[in-house]
């Protein structure tokens, strides 16, 4: 799919957001200045930003405990995710999120799970009430490869197949279930295979190249926006960093795989540069994107000015969004 100047300029915006945004957390959480563990999107940030683009603002998404790429794609304020990895105050649930719990439904950011599958049947649900409320907004569930071998990923796919939802369920197959090749634990070949199973397209995209994820996901969000049902997307990508920040001190650099293979993946795969060179071949110039760059730099700095200057939550506050308004 060729896409238009403008569209690659703004996409690009958000990926390299996504990577600037995951490249200054990962050395904040080497610091020891982010508490708990977070679990980079660095290598995949083609996938969220491609899905979430031509959402509106009142289509919904459910995330994964890789969500940081997703809810900055989904509009999410970046010194709000900021100070919410720091557990302050400022942050987009007030500090009690952390990195795997980003929400905000403002946005339609139906929030992170730490669950694999979690989000997934919340989605079904968020899409059931679309389709009764009768709007034509779509919901989007991103999950991980290792989510297919859930139970709740058969409960949840037949029920959206079966009510006819508008669900796009994005499978982001970044190779390896925590430590393992997908591979070893995944029965079948191709996870999209698994679409016909519910009566669904069977559809399969490069995860690296936005272009082509770009266009499968406008096609899977006008079918769910037509009243034609749910989509099963298999994306193929890659992680570049490990299953979480940290797991090469824990681990060692090549415990469940090679040097070599993370080296070739992101000389030959990184989709960041790949995208900046399809927005150069459309006729972006350099210098316009050198000042998508700085721009990014610059707000992803103040992100970590303000969220280092934030207060830390009132005592008062634990108590306080444990129930839901009458």
């Amino acid at each position: 799919m060729s896409l238009p100047a403008d569209v690659l300029i703004e996409l690009y915006r958000v990926m390299f957001t996504i990577r600037r945004f995951e490249e200054t957390v990962s050395g904040l959480f080497g610091e020891g200045r982010v508490p708990g563990f977070t679990h980079s999107y660095i290598g995949m940030e083609a996938v969220a930003t491609a899905f979430c683009w031509p959402l509106r603002e009142t289509d919904m998404m459910s995330s994964t405990h890789r969500g940081h790429g997703h809810a900055i794609a989904k509009g999410l304020d970046v010194s709000k995710l900021t100070a919410e990895l720091y557990g302050r105050s400022t942050g987009v649930c007030g500090g009690k999120g952390g990195s795997m719990h980003f929400a905000d439904f403002s946005r339609g950011f139906l929030g992170g799970n730490g669950i694999v599958a979690g989000g997934l049947p919340t989605a079904v649900g968020a899409a059931l009430g679309r389709k009764l409320d009768g709007t034509d907004d779509v919901v989007v569930a991103f999950m991980g490869e290792g989510a297919v071998n859930h139970g709740v990923f058969h409960e949840s796919l037949n029920l959206a197949a079966v009510w006819e939802v508008p669900l796009i369920a994005v499978v982001e197959n970044n190779q390896y279930t925590q430590y393992s090749p997908y591979e070893a634990l995944t029965a079948g070949g191709n996870i999209s295979e698994r679409a016909r199973s519910y009566g669904l397209p069977e559809v399969k995209v490069d995860g690296q190249d936005i272009a082509a994820v770009y266009e499968v996901a406008q096609r899977a969000i006008q079918r769910a926006r037509d009243g034609d049902g749910p989509s099963l997307i298999d994306v193929e990508t890659y992680r570049f960093h490990g299953h979480h920040e940290g797991e090469e001190q824990i681990l060692g650099v090549d415990v469940y795989r090679s040097l070599d293979e993370i080296a070739e993946q992101r000389e030959q795969r990184d989709p960041v540069p790949l995208a900046r060179q399809l927005a150069v071949d459309a006729g972006v110039t350099d210098g316009t994107l050198a000042a998508i760059e700085s721009e990014v730099d610059s707000e992803v700095e103040h992100a970590v000015t303000f969220a280092e200057a934030s207060p830390e939550p009132e005592l008062s506050a634990a108590l306080a969004d444990v129930y839901a308004d009458a």
